[in-house]
């Protein structure tokens, strides 16, 4: 009988543990955006049921963090920003559905950013728009696109400004070539990158994103560096999803839901806002067209056809990064 008591007792603690915890496994640039969002999220739920929670966070590369729940990170919610690093989570692992994407609003995406140039305070070298960017004794930091998210989009960036410009692939793949002849160091992540320039003060122009160099003015000084925006960029959006086999195990799934939903409520959106991302539900991002620069923005589906076209003609082991880089 004893026996039997402790190991319902450890039963019932084990539910209640499952019940009123998440991990959200997220990469490097959102942990001043959960540090708000989480606790928000925390109160909005205790108000509704009564029940008090925690969330856990884990940041870091992206792919090096989608990985990790592959090989049995135990993520409730997954938090990226780019769709390939979620959709391994079903090519490695079946760890969710093939058509995740289509659960929540905007393709599962409650947020999204661009890639925009961060210069010197005063812009020594007069760097308006990409053009300025393969000029001769023009120095350009971007993180490995091989390894990095951020570099990813930095370098389709710049190849979509070409075609939405008319452009055709040759030109593209031309100003790319130039692009990347100017770049003295391929660090493999964002935060890297963002260290080689804005504290070894290597290079003239950072391609990072525009939530990214906000936070950067935060941390490293408003007075030395300043943000331009380029006529056309890539819209970078951050997908969400469920890791449907940890939920259902851990029990957690309608908590998970919530907060994954949250992500889209006004409250929620306004917490993105005030952390420079760019909300997605209309009503918000009307309210907030003065907060953001208006700039022509094209998708990866737009130009490349999506995402897996993207890295197998751009990132793959000699795709055409390779070519423009050995080169």
């Amino acid at each position: 009988m004893f026996k039997y008591l402790v190991l319902s007792a450890l039963l019932v603690s084990s539910t209640v543990f499952a019940e009123t915890s998440l991990l959200n496994v997220s990469y490097d640039v959102t942990r001043e955006f959960y540090d708000d969002l989480n606790p928000a999220f925390i109160k909005h739920w205790k108000e509704k049921t009564g029940e008090t929670i925690v969330i856990n966070q884990s940041h870091g590369g992206s792919s090096k963090q989608a990985r990790a729940v592959v090989d049995g990170l135990e993520a409730d919610v997954i938090t990226m920003n780019r769709s390939p690093d979620i959709d391994i989570l079903y090519q490695l692992g079946k760890l969710i559905p093939e058509n995740w994407q289509e659960r929540l609003p905007h393709a599962s995406s409650p947020t999204a950013s661009t890639s925009v140039f961060l210069v010197r305070k005063g812009n020594p070298k007069n760097i308006k728009d990409w053009e300025d960017l393969v000029k001769p004794g023009i120095s350009v930091i971007i993180p490995n696109p091989k390894t990095s998210g951020n570099g990813k989009y930095s370098y389709l960036a710049a190849w979509g400004s070409v075609i939405k410009n008319g452009g055709g692939e040759a030109k593209a793949k031309d100003f790319v070539t130039k692009l990347f002849k100017n770049v003295p160091v391929l660090d493999s992540g964002g935060r890297g990158a963002t260290t080689t320039f804005a504290q070894r003060g290597i290079g003239d122009a950072l391609l990072t994103f525009e939530n990214e160099v906000f936070l950067i003015k935060k941390e490293l000084g408003e007075d030395k560096f300043e943000v331009v925006y380029p006529s056309t960029s890539i819209l970078a959006e951050n997908p969400v999803s469920l890791v449907d086999k940890v939920v259902d195990k851990r029990n957690t799934r309608a908590l998970a839901q919530a907060y994954l939903d949250f992500h889209y409520s006004e409250e929620g959106q306004e917490i993105a806002v005030r952390h420079n991302l760019r909300p997605q539900v209309e009503s918000v991002a009307d309210k907030h067209k003065s907060t953001f620069k208006q700039l022509n923005l094209f998708t990866v589906d737009e130009v490349f056809g999506s995402w897996p076209k993207a890295e197998k003609t751009h990132f793959a082991d000699g795709g055409l990064f390779d070519q423009i880089y050995t080169k």
